[in-house]
C-alpha cells in the first residue's frame, strides 16, 4: 500500500519517465518524427494536468519526494513551458533537416529532471533532479553538432555545469556531516534558533551550486556564450522552464530547511541579487546580438527573483513563484520570435537585423515591443506586476530587504535602455531586406504569450494570486 501511494504522489514524474521511454524506442523505428513531437507535447500537458491535480498531497518515498501545491505550482509552469518548447522545436529544427526525435526524448527528460527538483524533500533528490535535467541541457545545448557555436555552447556548459555539481555535492556533504541529515525536515530541527559554522559552510556551497543552475552573477560566465551558441528554440526552453524549477527549489531548501537561520542566508542571497541585477544591467547595455542581451537580462532578472526570496516568509515566497511564472512566459515569448524571424534563410540576432520590422512583420514587431516593455517593468504588463510583488515583499522584509529593493529598481532603470532601444530600432530604422514568411508554431505561441504578457494578466493574476499564496504557504 505504501508503494502504491507513493507512486500516486509521483504520477506526473511516472508518466514523463514512461513518456520518455516510450518515445525512445517509438522513434528508432518511425520513419516520420511528426507523431513522436505530437506525442511528446502530450505527455508534458498530461504531466501538467496530474501535477494540478495531485494537489496536497504528502511526503513519498521516505520524504524524498514532496507532492504539495508548491510543487504542483511550479510543475503546472514548467510542464506547459516543455511543451511549448516541443511544438518550436519541431519546427525550427525541420527547416534546417536536424528534426531527430532524440529531441523530444532530451526535453521529457530535462522536464522530468526538473519535476524532480521542484519535489525535492532532502538533498539526495536535489542532487538526482538537478543532474537528470542539467545533463539532458546540455546536449540540447550542442544538438547542431556541425555547428561549431552550438559544439561549443555545449561544451561550456557541460565544463562549468560539472564545476557546480562538485560544489552541491560538497556542500551537501558538509551539511550531512553536521546537521546529521539529508531530508530538509532534519536539517531544519539542526538549524533552528541558527545554523553552525560547519552547516553555514555546507550552506554557501550549496548557494553557489544552485546559483550556476539559475546564471546568478558571479556564477553567470556560461550564460552569454550559450545562450549565443545554442539553437533559438531550446534557449527559449532553459531560459525559462529551467530557471523556474532552480529557483522553487532553492526557494525551498533556503525556507524549508534552513528557514532556521533566515538572517544568516538572506545576506548572502542579497548579495548575489544586487550582483546580478547589476550584472545584468550594465553589461548589456554593450551587446549587439540579442541572444546575448537576453542573456543579460535573464542574468538581471534573476537578481530580482532573488530579492523576492531573500524577504523571506510566505510573502517573499509568493513573490518569487509568481515572478519566475510570469517570466518564463515572457522569455518563452521572445525567443518564440526569433526562431520565427528569418532574412535571407538566415537567422535574424542582431539589432541591425530587426531594423524596419515594424513595416516588414507588423505583428510581431508588437509582440516583441510587448516583451520588451514587460521586460522593463512599464505598467500594466506582466514585468511590472512580477517586479510589483518582489519590490512589495522586499519592502515589508525590514531595512536591509528595502534598500536592495531600491537598488534594484535603479538597475532596472538601466536595463531599460536596451530594451528602448530594441523598440526604437524595430519602429524607427529602415529595413535592410525583406523577411522571409515566419514559421507558423513559433508565430503561434509569440501572439499566444504577448497577449498574456498584455491584457491577459489581468486576469490570470486573479487566479495566480491566491495559488501561489497557497503554494508558498509553510507546512
Amino acid at each position: 500500500m505504501e508503494l502504491s501511494r507513493d507512486a500516486v504522489l509521483a504520477l506526473p514524474e511516472i508518466i514523463l519517465a514512461a513518456s520518455a521511454l516510450i518515445l525512445l524506442v517509438w522513434g528508432a523505428f518511425a520513419k516520420k518524427t511528426g507523431p513522436v513531437f505530437v506525442l511528446a507535447a502530450v505527455a508534458s500537458l498530461a504531466a501538467a494536468a496530474f501535477a494540478a491535480a495531485t494537489g496536497p498531497g504528502g511526503r513519498a518515498f521516505g520524504g524524498a519526494l514532496i507532492a504539495d501545491d508548491w510543487a504542483g505550482f511550479a510543475q503546472v509552469a514548467i510542464f506547459a513551458a516543455s511543451a511549448v518548447a516541443v511544438v518550436l522545436c519541431d519546427r525550427w529544427f525541420a527547416s534546417r533537416g536536424t528534426n531527430r526525435f532524440e529531441l523530444t526524448v532530451l526535453i521529457i527528460l530535462a522536464a522530468l529532471g526538473m519535476g524532480v527538483m521542484v519535489s525535492a524533500g532532502d538533498l539526495v533528490s536535489l542532487y538526482v533532479g538537478i543532474e537528470l535535467h542539467s545533463l539532458a541541457l546540455y546536449v540540447l545545448a550542442a544538438f547542431q553538432r556541425d555547428d561549431a557555436k552550438s559544439s561549443e555552447a555545449g561544451l561550456k556548459y557541460f565544463v562549468l555545469g560539472a564545476l557546480s555539481s562538485g560544489l552541491l555535492l560538497y556542500g551537501a556533504s558538509l551539511v550531512y556531516g553536521f546537521a546529521g541529515s539529508t531530508r530538509f525536515i532534519d536539517i531544519a530541527a539542526a538549524t533552528n534558533g541558527g545554523a553552525s559554522v560547519g552547516v553555514l559552510f555546507g550552506l554557501v556551497f550549496l548557494i553557489c551550486g544552485i546559483g550556476f543552475k539559475v546564471s546568478a552573477a558571479p556564477f553567470h560566465m556560461w550564460t552569454p556564450d550559450v545562450y549565443e551558441g545554442a539553437p533559438t528554440p531550446i534557449v527559449g526552453f532553459f531560459a525559462g522552464a529551467p530557471k523556474l524549477a532552480a529557483m522553487a527549489l532553492f526557494a525551498r531548501l533556503l525556507t524549508e530547511g534552513f528557514g532556521g537561520a533566515l538572517e544568516q542566508w538572506r545576506q548572502v542571497v542579497l548579495i548575489i541579487a544586487l550582483l546580478s541585477v547589476f550584472v545584468g544591467a550594465f553589461a548589456g547595455l554593450a551587446q549587439s546580438n540579442l541572444k546575448r542581451l537576453w542573456a543579460y537580462s535573464s542574468i538581471a532578472n534573476i537578481g530580482y527573483a532573488l530579492i523576492g526570496l531573500a524577504a523571506g516568509g510566505q510573502m517573499g515566497v509568493q513573490s518569487m513563484l509568481i515572478f519566475m511564472a510570469l517570466y518564463t512566459v515572457d522569455v518563452t515569448g521572445f525567443f518564440a520570435c526569433l526562431a520565427a524571424l528569418q532574412r535571407g534563410g538566415k537567422s535574424m540576432e542582431s539589432f541591425d537585423d530587426f531594423a524596419g520590422l515594424m513595416r516588414e512583420r507588423p505583428g510581431l514587431c508588437l509582440a516583441v515591443t510587448a516583451f520588451s516593455l514587460s521586460a522593463l517593468g512599464l505598467p500594466p504588463f506582466s514585468g511590472f506586476w512580477a517586479k510589483f510583488y518582489v519590490f512589495k515583499a522586499a519592502l515589508a522584509a525590514g531595512p536591509l530587504a528595502t534598500w536592495a529593493a531600491v537598488l534594484g529598481l535603479i538597475g532596472s532603470v538601466v536595463a531599460a535602455f536596451y530594451y528602448l532601444r530594441l523598440i526604437k530600432v524595430m519602429w524607427l530604422d529602415p529595413a535592410p531586406s525583406q523577411t522571409d514568411a515566419p514559421a507558423g508554431g513559433a508565430v503561434a505561441v509569440a501572439y499566444a504569450t504577448a497577449l498574456f504578457a498584455f491584457p491577459a494578466v489581468m486576469a490570470a493574476l486573479i487566479y495566480l494570486d491566491p495559488l501561489s499564496l497557497a503554494a508558498a504557504a509553510f507546512r
